[in-house]
């Protein structure tokens, strides 16, 4: 069965991670296959595109053993982030479970979140000893705001659901027994509306929002890509992977 699956309904374009065994962690070949999934253009009678997953974790981040096997270069992530921000029409991620590192990227990348209380987000990379590159970070405060931005980059915490639906970091939350019911009535309520509008009312907010990547951040960079050639990098994956606590040298 595909880690990825995706189809069209009617209106609907239904997405779904599939990979319940590893916490829907995300590897090259299932980020090749979202990105697929939002570079196909949508027909004429879609309305909405909708990303689920199975199993009790939404996606815990990219595939630690996949990383921590190869050069701790860019990662594709970015560009299946950036195929899901460009998508032309609305998409809405349906989170019944934890979102942690690139899975809370992915779902605030959505432009309409639907969570369950019993769901948690989060950025844990400092504590393994990784920095977000300037995309993923863009985003992260884009949508949360400096303040909850710092809270999740620098302590690496997750926040419960019901706190990011009060910050107004993401749009709605539900008892897990009744996520279906109101993702679907988000879900209908934008089927309803006129496609010409929602077309252009989602490339309005994303050119406005683009300005960011105006900002010189070349040094920026460099210091993401120090931190993720660093030995504290190595560190922390493997320390991870193992379950035990980092020792981090600061080098």
């Amino acid at each position: 069965m595909a880690k990825i699956e995706w189809k069209v309904d009617g209106a609907v374009r239904h997405v779904r991670l599939n990979r319940p065994e590893k916490r829907n962690a995300l590897d090259g070949e299932m980020m090749a296959a979202l990105k697929e999934a939002f570079t196909a253009v949508p027909s004429a009678d879609e309305r909405v595109a909708v990303i689920r997953a199975e199993g009790a974790v939404f996606c815990a981040g990219l595939d630690m053993k996949e990383r921590a096997a190869k050069p701790m270069g860019a990662s594709p992530i970015e560009a299946m982030l950036h195929a899901i921000e460009l998508y032309p029409l609305p998409v809405v991620g349906v989170v019944q479970g934890d979102a942690i590192a690139g899975g809370n990227e992915l779902a605030l990348h959505c432009d309409l979140v639907v969570a369950s209380t019993a769901a948690r987000f989060g950025m844990s990379l400092a504590q393994i000893g990784l920095a977000p590159s300037w995309f993923l970070a863009k985003k992260l405060l884009e949508v949360a705001g400096p303040v909850t931005t710092r809270r999740i980059l620098l302590l690496g915490d997750p926040l419960p659901a019901q706190r990011l639906y009060d910050l107004g970091v993401i749009s709605h939350v539900a008892e897990p027994g009744e996520l279906e019911t109101v993702a679907q009535s988000v879900i209908q309520r934008l089927a309803d509306n006129a496609p010409l509008s929602l077309r252009a009312m989602k490339a309005l907010i994303g050119r406005e929002m683009a300005f960011r990547d105006q900002i010189a951040h070349d040094d920026v960079d460099l210091l993401v890509e120090q931190v993720r050639g660093s030995s504290d990098a190595q560190e922390g994956m493997a320390a991870r992977l193992a379950r035990r606590k980092a020792d981090f040298k600061g080098r």
